[in-house]
């Protein structure tokens, strides 16, 4: 079976991990976490996380934080989002103020969207804040995902947004008017070009 998993042909290795999840094994572990920092097909990878899921979440957990702390860009933003599906609480210790930062997009955004499943209660107003030292990063898609972890959070995220709106960098007071709408109405989808087009007739109205 571990060698199924490094087949090169995707559907050899993407049934290799079906084979896994459908009869759970413990000793498949190493090779499922080793396979996950590596593998190049999206669909693969989910089926490689669902086999991971299926698995006991106290053996589960402890290595794929492990992995968010040590492992490489892949391996980390897979083990981010491995962990936002297992929803084992124990898994918040691994969310920190430089992972929710980090440098490389796709890190950020799985940690973004662990973040909010994995926030004991009561915690998210402090979360909300430390997300929010992200509005104006990136290009469409990176913003969007971090709205809607934003919004994943509720109401407890007004404060933030208000505060944010009046800021004197253009990209995160627009990427905030955005998030606004959004929780406003999460069907309208995200509309950032919109936003900025707002915030540029606010100015100009200030200005008048």
């Amino acid at each position: 079976m571990n060698q199924t998993l490094q087949h090169g042909n995707p559907s050899v290795r993407l049934r290799a991990a079906l084979d896994i999840g459908t009869s759970p094994d413990p000793r498949y572990l190493d090779a499922l976490l080793q396979r996950c920092a590596v593998e190049p097909d999206f669909q693969v990878r989910e089926m490689l996380t669902w086999a991971l899921i299926r698995l006991p979440s106290p053996l589960t957990v402890p290595r794929l934080i492990d992995q968010v702390r040590t492992g490489g860009v892949l391996a980390r933003s897979q083990a981010l989002h491995t962990l936002s599906k297992v929803k084992d609480k124990a898994a918040w210790q691994v969310i920190t103020e430089p992972l929710i930062a980090d440098c490389d997009d796709e890190v950020a955004r799985s940690a973004w969207r662990a973040a909010v499943v994995l926030v004991p209660a009561g915690g998210e107003s402090a979360l909300a804040t430390m997300l929010s030292t992200q509005l104006g990063r990136g290009g469409h898609d990176v913003q969007r995902s971090l709205s809607r972890a934003l919004v994943a959070l509720g109401s407890v995220i007004e404060p933030m947004l208000l505060h944010a709106s009046s800021s004197k960098d253009v990209a995160v007071r627009a990427h905030a008017l955005a998030t606004e709408a959004l929780l406003r109405d999460p069907d309208a989808g995200f509309a950032v070009f919109e936003a900025k087009r707002v915030d540029a007739l606010g100015v100009v109205d200030t200005a008048g």
